[in-house]
């Protein structure tokens, strides 16, 4: 597709579902510590950017009226953020298709700045490990630099630290968001701790063979999300949520992703998480459910 202004380009920004999530600290600057084992979904907003127009976005889709207001999404704040580094840059008029739910501990915002950063690169001929575009995605957001490459793997610090891409099988799952807003900022608070507080031995567990169902299984059934606790008590509707999926048939993990409030089941194929959304939908059809695979 062409335009004056040159060739549109595309990039999907796939939904980040924290498998297991553990808080190991707080810093004294107040920001929290975290472990955890990071993967992407199908489910997926897209992102196209029209090269050479005025910067600027416009928003449309089924979740584009709860996104807020575009001036501030963080598409144009890794662009400017970029554009900061890198003045001679082209750059040009994003379009987002708003499908993932927002503030809903999915990073769809996040997987949106990283989306605009990969667009960008691929525009100016960067790197994908250029040092302004892995700074940029810092300064945009925690989650940004995962997003960046979205591939499974175990992210620390604050987002900073990111291990190597791991090679897990497809997992089967459901992603259910009950629409209420779970602020990430108001999890962390509710989870207590005070800046210098250091949990001994909390870390995720040792990684072994997750290249096989049954691997990634026995990891997660030792794992934990830290926030779930904390979101319940900030969203309660996050615990009929996470008692709906677990009941679901063949529902073999149920828990919350990153700060709440979608939570994800996992499933022995794709054909039993269609019938496990179908069963969902029947029961809730205000929610948000999608059946998807993480990988």
């Amino acid at each position: 597709m062409n335009s004056v202004h040159g060739p549109l380009l595309v990039s999907r920004a796939p939904a980040k579902v924290n498998l297991a999530l553990h808080v190991v600290g707080r810093r004294i600057d107040g920001r929290h510590d975290l472990e955890s084992l990071v993967v992407f979904a199908g489910a997926a907003d897209t992102l196209s950017l029209r090269p050479d127009a005025p910067l600027g976005i416009a928003v449309s889709g089924p979740t584009a009226p709860d996104s807020g207001d575009p001036n501030d999404n963080l598409v144009l704040k890794a662009t400017r953020a970029l554009l900061m580094r890198r003045p001679a840059l082209r750059a040009g008029r994003f379009e987002l298709v708003k499908r993932l739910p927002a503030a809903a501990g999915i990073g769809g915002g996040s997987s949106d700045a990283a989306a605009a950063l990969r667009l960008l690169s691929r525009l100016n001929g960067l790197r994908a490990d250029d040092p302004d575009v892995i700074a940029s995605a810092r300064e945009t957001g925690a989650d940004v630099p995962v997003c960046l490459a979205p591939r499974a793997r175990i992210m620390a610090g604050i987002g900073e630290r990111l291990g190597p891409a791991l090679r897990l099988p497809k997992l089967f799952a459901v992603l259910v968001n009950p629409r209420v807003p779970a602020p990430t900022g108001v999890v962390f608070t509710a989870l207590g701790m005070t800046p210098g507080d250091v949990r001994e031995g909390a870390g995720l567990p040792v990684l072994a063979s997750l290249d096989r169902s049954e691997g990634v299984f026995d990891f997660l059934r030792t794992a934990r999300n830290d926030l779930q606790p904390p979101a319940i008590a900030v969203a309660p509707v996050i615990a009929d949520a996470l008692d709906r999926v677990a009941h679901t048939a063949e529902c073999s993990l149920a828990r919350m992703s990153g700060s709440g409030a979608t939570v994800f089941g996992l499933y022995p194929d794709c054909r039993a998480a269609a019938r496990a959304a179908s069963a969902l939908r029947h029961d809730r059809p205000d929610w948000w459910i999608k059946p998807t695979v993480l990988r």
